[in-house]
């Protein structure tokens, strides 16, 4: 009998370069900060609590969506679905899109975004400044399928964060987020945080992070804020994973109006649900106190923080929490800081900068 051989060519020497590529560029960046955040003195001095927030603008491409990239474009090579000239398509309309052109710029792949017409401009132009192509639909729900079809016509690659999002992070360690924040806080008084307090877009930067307190058998828990017209919250309280929610969220990066494949409740601790006017109260209260700008889901991020600080004060528990600084607030000067969109978008921000300025006085904060 003669034996047969299947050969398709040697494809894996462009492969292993790219790899080498993603992985020289990642060497050649430092760890991100983790910053204490500056308690309020009047209080603080009393209280055995710590704030720190995990400075993810540092990336090279500003945001945390730099990290998920970089491992979507490493699981498609190392799964054998980019080569070289594969088109590379993306559903997103925000940094994820951003920080993928990147990497497809450095491998000198073609890059399409598939987003909603109403996209800002701004955001168009960051995408496309890193060279990457936008694709409009007129319907938010139609970006899914429009992205799969490009890929399969083009004979491309859909990256399909919100599937592969939990997947493509090696979430036992490799400097993941998690990895990075329990180090950085080896040396720290409370050197095990209470709690660590994230957003949900994709859910995998939540499902990294409680997979990896699980697997190193850390008592900390996961809190996941999220905002209004998210349907995570509503589908973790009411223990669904088809709520479906028709408008889309106005908290930048994260919110989805339907429970994306990479969300995993069961490494969820706690859920909060936060106004938006409270998302961007506290965007802009962060802000002043760092004496820099930042994105509106670092704001729900921190008032969930405030929140469980509050919490372990009044219990006279000491430890710590850890949030996530997402992006710059630069990025949003049109909107998120600008008063007449606050406006014209129907949040009044008073209450919550009441809140705020209440725990400034004494640590008393109602999450509601």
């Amino acid at each position: 009998m003669t034996a047969r051989v299947a050969d398709h060519g040697h494809p894996r020497r462009w492969a292993d370069n790219a790899i080498r590529l993603i992985e020289a560029d990642a060497r050649r960046s430092a760890d991100t900060h983790l910053l204490r955040y500056p308690l309020p003195s009047a209080w603080a001095a009393d209280a055995d609590v710590a704030l720190y927030l995990k400075d993810e603008t540092t990336h090279i491409t500003g945001s945390l969506k730099h990290r998920l990239a970089r491992s979507l474009f490493l699981y498609g090579l190392c799964n054998g679905w980019i080569a070289e000239g594969t088109t590379v398509v993306e559903a997103s309309s925000g940094s994820t899109a951003v920080s993928e052109a990147y990497f497809a710029a450095l491998l000198g792949l073609p890059f399409v975004a598939v987003m909603p017409a109403s996209t800002s401009a701004s955001k168009v132009a960051l995408i496309e400044a890193q060279g990457g192509r936008c694709h409009f639909v007129e319907h938010s729900a139609d970006v899914y399928a429009e992205a799969e079809r490009i890929a399969a016509e083009s004979g491309g690659h859909y990256l399909d964060q919100f599937t592969n999002a939990e997947r493509a992070t090696d979430w036992r360690g490799n400097n993941n987020i998690a990895e990075s924040i329990f180090s950085q806080l080896r040396d720290e008084a409370h050197p095990i945080p209470d709690w660590v307090v994230v957003g949900a877009g994709t859910g995998g930067t939540s499902a990294t992070i409680g997979r990896y307190i699980r697997y190193r058998r850390h008592p900390t828990r996961l809190c996941v804020v999220d905002p209004e017209r998210s349907a995570f919250y509503p589908a973790y309280e009411q223990c669904r994973s088809d709520v479906v929610i028709e408008e889309s969220s106005r908290i930048e990066g994260i919110g989805r109006p339907r429970v994306e494949p990479s969300f995993l409740p069961d490494v969820v601790d706690r859920m909060v649900a936060v106004p938006d006017a409270a998302s961007v109260a506290t965007m802009r209260h962060v802000s002043a106190v760092l004496g820099r700008r930042v994105g509106a889901s670092t704001g729900t991020n921190v008032w969930g923080a405030f929140g469980l600080l509050a919490e372990m004060v009044a219990d006279g528990r000491s430890g710590s929490v850890v949030t996530v600084l997402a992006d710059s607030g630069d990025r949003y000067a049109d909107t998120y800081f600008c008063d007449d969109w606050v406006a014209q978008q129907g949040l009044d921000t008073a209450g919550p900068a009441a809140v705020l300025a209440g725990f400034e006085r004494s640590c008393r904060f109602a999450f509601a």
